[in-house]
């Protein structure tokens, strides 16, 4: 047969023992003990149930038990735990023996971010775990940790809604705080280059006529040897019709002529044999004109020649002046 006792609560720190508000235990009259000592069936760790009769909501958590000293008809709770049952000071809390499944895994959310600011929150969770018992599903756990106190939240437990951490290995996960909040994602920087409002109103205002087409080879020319560079022929008129006539028929007569001297020379040579440079018609005291040149260069003045160096052309001096 379980233990099912209806008792009134209070919290702990009512009697002197606020210690026992950091953990799951509560403190039981001696007949409990002698209950469930004396009892069928006993289970160790001792497990109870808890549950607020008067409460519609039908919240339920589990604990165990620091020590049976409490008077008779009365029961002492950790603070935390009559917060989660909605319990007051003074209200009758129903409590039932109950067996619990070791846990594999649980699942917690801090209520402040602060918590993630603990130098090794691993270090100090294990620490403080040490002082409970059980898991509930939906129950809100306090970790005082360098006096401040940390609430969190059970969100999920395995195998089953409610576990044992007593002598056990469990995993434990973590979920974001409740007042965590996630940055806004930034746009990626756009890479092309941005025209202020000026700079495209002149960009549309400019017209092909403003921009100046490339001219090749625009610069003045120069000789190397510094003299100055004649300016270029003008090409001769253009002859009218009438002497462009006059011209052919002077050229016909004149090919003609040249044609029965030609003759005779060409007899003189071997048929079937071309000669290059033949001296034939050419004279042979002919002396070949050379153009003259309408450039007439200036030479250059003759520099005034420069004192050679000679060596040790000083004066000499002693030391002794």
């Amino acid at each position: 047969m379980d233990f099912e006792q209806f008792y009134r609560c209070y919290s702990v720190s009512s009697i002197g023992k606020p210690h026992a508000e950091n953990g799951d235990k509560i403190i039981m009259p001696p007949s409990a003990l002698h209950r469930l000592v004396w009892g069928p069936q006993v289970a160790y760790p001792m497990l109870f149930q808890l549950n607020n009769p008067n409460s519609e909501s039908g919240r339920v958590t589990h604990c165990g038990v620091l020590e049976f000293v409490a008077d008779e008809g009365f029961v002492f709770l950790p603070s935390w735990m009559m917060h989660n049952l909605l319990l007051q000071e003074g209200n009758l809390v129903h409590v039932k023996s109950q067996s619990l499944g070791k846990g594999t895994y649980v699942k917690l959310q801090p209520h402040a971010k602060d918590f993630l600011d603990i130098s090794n929150p691993k270090a100090a969770l294990e620490t403080a775990l040490r002082s409970y018992s059980c898991l509930t599903i939906g129950d809100t756990i306090m970790l005082p940790y360098n006096s401040k106190k940390y609430y969190i939240n059970i969100i999920e437990t395995k195998p089953s809604s409610a576990i044992c951490i007593v002598d056990t290995d469990c995993e434990v996960d973590f979920a974001p705080p409740l007042d965590y909040v996630e940055p806004e994602k930034k746009p990626a920087p756009s890479t092309l280059p941005t025209k202020r409002p000026q700079e495209v109103e002149e960009d549309e205002q400019e017209t092909p006529e403003k921009i100046a087409k490339f001219s090749p080879f625009t610069g003045s020319a120069r000789r190397l040897d510094g003299e100055p560079v004649l300016t270029q022929s003008v090409p001769p008129a253009v002859p009218s019709p009438p002497e462009l006539k006059q011209r052919q028929l002077e050229s016909e007569n004149g090919t003609n002529k040249k044609g029965s001297k030609s003759s005779a020379s060409a007899s003189l040579q071997h048929s079937g044999k071309l000669v290059f440079g033949s001296n034939v018609n050419r004279p042979a005291n002919a002396i070949p004109k050379v153009a003259p040149n309408n450039r007439s260069r200036q030479e250059p003045p003759h520099k005034a020649e420069e004192p050679k160096l000679q060596a040790f052309t000083g004066k000499k001096y002693t030391l002794k002046g």
